[in-house]
């Protein structure tokens, strides 16, 4: 099981009043709300394996260098010496330390590597992986990793992660025209204005995939733009060829690394906590109260 850390706990922020505060006054909803989807997660899916994976880099420069309006409306502070740093609420950027040391004290293994998203990391561990794999996240790019022939599904949670849409390629094919495969090839056709991604003009969701339906991907789109047979109408012809030098540099964008180097960690989900005294701390300094609680209790064979 890959969590994408970020996406959880921004999730967790939002989802738990900032009325659960530790005893000095700190809120610290965004830390018990993912102490509490990850006890649901092992409850209800029990993996072999869990992993944190977290955003070293938010905004990667070598995917920026490729389309410089990546992610760019998040960038709340840029300076000249500095990376830049994405704006977030300004009661959760003190809780993200708080969780990294918890998980860490747990024994849970966190992983991020500099100059890689979140997303490149669940990447590369899903393809090293030899077994099945869930990625849990509330983030559709990560759909383009579902396989059902190595058992890769995305859990996304629709409600808190109680109620998660467990995502395989029948559910991709019935709700966006493509299998995991195909799904970089439809979002960034489509575009992400999350992402900063502007997509190809006039070509929303269903144009892309019957576009892909038509010509296989991105490649055979491409080759199909200057074919005079190809089953593209006069504008759509134009679009896409205004859009090449986009279309040259968006897979690389939209699609998650598979080759990060990662480090030698024990994925191996723990059954007693790595560092108990500092946990204990933990949890008195931050009253963490019954979501640690429950948590060790679930974890403990």
């Amino acid at each position: 099981m890959l969590l994408d850390t970020a996406s959880l706990y921004f999730r967790a922020y939002f989802g738990v009043p900032e009325s659960v505060r530790a005893p000095d006054g700190t809120p610290v909803n965004a830390v018990r709300g993912l102490l509490d989807f990850i006890d649901r997660l092992v409850k209800d899916h029990r993996p072999d394996d869990l992993v944190a994976c977290m955003d070293a880099d938010w905004r990667p420069q070598w995917r920026v260098d490729l389309i410089p309006s990546y992610k760019a409306h998040r960038v709340a502070v840029e300076t000249a010496t500095g990376p830049d740093e994405e704006e977030v609420p300004d009661t959760l950027s003190p809780q993200v330390p708080v969780i990294e040391e918890v998980l860490d004290a747990l024994g849970i293994a966190r992983v991020g590597v500099a100059g890689y998203e979140a997303d490149d990391v669940i990447g590369t561990f899903t393809a090293r992986a030899t077994g099945p794999v869930d990625i849990v996240t509330g983030d559709r790019d990560l759909y383009q990793l579902v396989d059902d022939a190595r058992g890769v599904r995305v859990l996304y949670p629709v409600k808190g992660v109680g109620t998660l849409q467990l995502t395989d390629e029948a559910l991709l094919r019935e709700k966006y025209g493509v299998g995991g495969a195909g799904y970089a090839d439809l979002a960034l056709l489509r575009g992400d204005p999350s992402d900063g991604l502007p997509g190809v003009p006039g070509i929303g969701e269903k144009t892309a995939a019957k576009l892909l339906a038509e010509f296989g991907d991105l490649a055979g789109i491409v080759a199909a733009i200057d074919r005079p047979t190809a089953k593209l109408t006069p504008t759509q012809r134009r679009r896409l060829h205004e859009a090449l030098p986009y279309l040259a540099v968006a897979p690389e964008v939209v699609r998650v690394a598979a080759d990060v180097p990662l480090p030698v960690v024990d994925p191996a989900l723990p059954r007693a906590p790595h560092a108990p005294e500092a946990l204990d701390r933990l949890a008195e300094r931050w009253g963490l109260g019954g979501s640690l609680s429950r948590l060790r209790s679930t974890l403990s064979p």
